[in-house]
């Protein structure tokens, strides 16, 4: 079925790394879930008003929200396909983002709602009447929205959203509560037992619950998050490919929305290799990462002394020292700086967050190592995140 949709409504729906692809995917998810959870709404709400059930009735207006939440969708990838302009030059697509904060906002005030309605059933319990009808509507229910969940998530896998992953987990949320009203309906039924309020506020905190899970996933990439490791290993692999490039660090990515990519990094090349000839490297793999990644890379030269043996020893002395401290821990830039009286060793420190207390310790341990009585030298570190250099 999603096969076919997608060939009848997707025009190249193979080629989901095109924008105008990515759009019409999510667009796509947004018509059918609001076809699919109006109708789900409209059967279970006659079904609640006729029985009398307000763990059904609840379970219809969650639809009725769900139903909203893929306009929001639906909207939401309609303006994030607009172009950059003046004012966003970096595109508009972290809009995706904010969709699924503006469902998971949606999907809270529904639960809190219905958690208000549960306890009042609760206080004042009334019996409920079950029919097949009833069993009917829900066992359809269950089967619908397990189809939704698998539909959305296999789009959202093969477009890597955050948004029509989340629709997959609340539409899997669903089935869920949905089984459980329909247990509360056959229990009351066979075994007289009004339970109905509470399967109601069972319903309500699982819709509660699952409205911060969402709004955790889409707050978390707008503040910043650490890269796809994937994504850090694919730029990684691509640089270190050519031959010329020694080393990097300090790659740092900076996410503005799905297929709005952007990074900058350290690239090390022998210092004696021509300028211009290094230049020509960097542009091309500047223009490979766009081209295979869809990532707007900045490279910056870095050039390293590699025939100075005094500065070879020291290096090897510094690093050998750092590992037996902690695994953790790396250097890069390292470049020496020579006086009559004494040398500098220059160099950036990568060190993981749980060991930025211990920074001083850590200078000081470095100090005591590099000491020789024919040779001082001082240390002059820079501190680095490791969050930039997990390469």
């Amino acid at each position: 079925m999603t096969e076919l949709l997608l060939r009848l409504f997707v025009k190249d729906y193979d080629h989901t790394e095109n924008p105008r692809v990515r759009g019409a995917y999510g667009k796509l998810a947004g018509i059918v879930g609001i076809i699919c959870n109006l109708l789900l709404c409209a059967g279970k709400m006659t079904v609640g008003i006729l029985s009398g059930s307000v763990a059904i009735t609840a379970d219809a207006v969650n639809n009725l929200s769900d139903a909203s939440s893929s306009v929001v969708t639906l909207v939401g990838f309609k303006l994030a396909e607009r172009p950059a302009d003046d004012e966003h030059p970096y595109g508009h697509a972290r809009i995706e983002y904010l969709t699924g904060l503006a469902v998971a906002a949606l999907i809270l005030v529904i639960g809190v709602e219905f958690g208000k309605s549960s306890v009042e059933k609760i206080i004042h319990p009334e019996s409920i009447s079950f029919s097949w009808v009833t069993l009917a509507v829900l066992v359809g229910s269950i089967l619908v929205k397990l189809w939704m969940a698998l539909f959305c998530n296999k789009l959202g896998r093969r477009i890597g959203s955050a948004a029509l992953t989340a629709t997959a987990a609340d539409s899997r949320n669903d089935v869920i509560s949905t089984a459980t009203v329909l247990i509360g309906c056959l229990v009351g039924h066979y075994f007289n037992l009004q339970i109905d309020g509470y399967i109601g506020l069972l319903v309500a905190l699982f819709i509660v619950w699952s409205g911060i899970g969402i709004a955790k996933e889409t707050i978390s990439p707008l503040l910043g998050e650490q890269a796809d490791p994937e994504l850090v290993r694919s730029i990684s692999d691509l640089i270190l490919s050519h031959e010329k490039i020694l080393g990097i660090h300090d790659l740092m990515v900076h996410d503005y929305g799905p297929g709005q990519c952007f990074a900058s990094v350290h690239a090390e090349m022998d210092s004696r290799d021509d300028p211009l000839s290094c230049h020509d490297v960097i542009d091309d793999i500047e223009r490979d990462a766009l081209r295979d990644l869809r990532v707007h890379l900045v490279i910056h030269f870095d050039p390293i002394v590699t025939d100075d043996e005094e500065l070879n020893r020291m290096r090897d002395l510094v690093e050998k020292e750092i590992r037996q401290i902690s695994p953790e821990l790396a250097l890069h830039d390292f470049r020496m700086v020579r006086g009559p009286g004494h040398t500098n060793l220059i160099f950036d420190l990568v060190i993981p967050f749980s060991m930025n207390d211990r920074k001083a310790e850590l200078k000081k341990r470095i100090d005591e190592r590099v000491q020789f009585e024919d040779r001082r030298y001082y240390t002059v570190i820079t501190f680095d995140e490791a969050a930039h250099n997990r390469i």
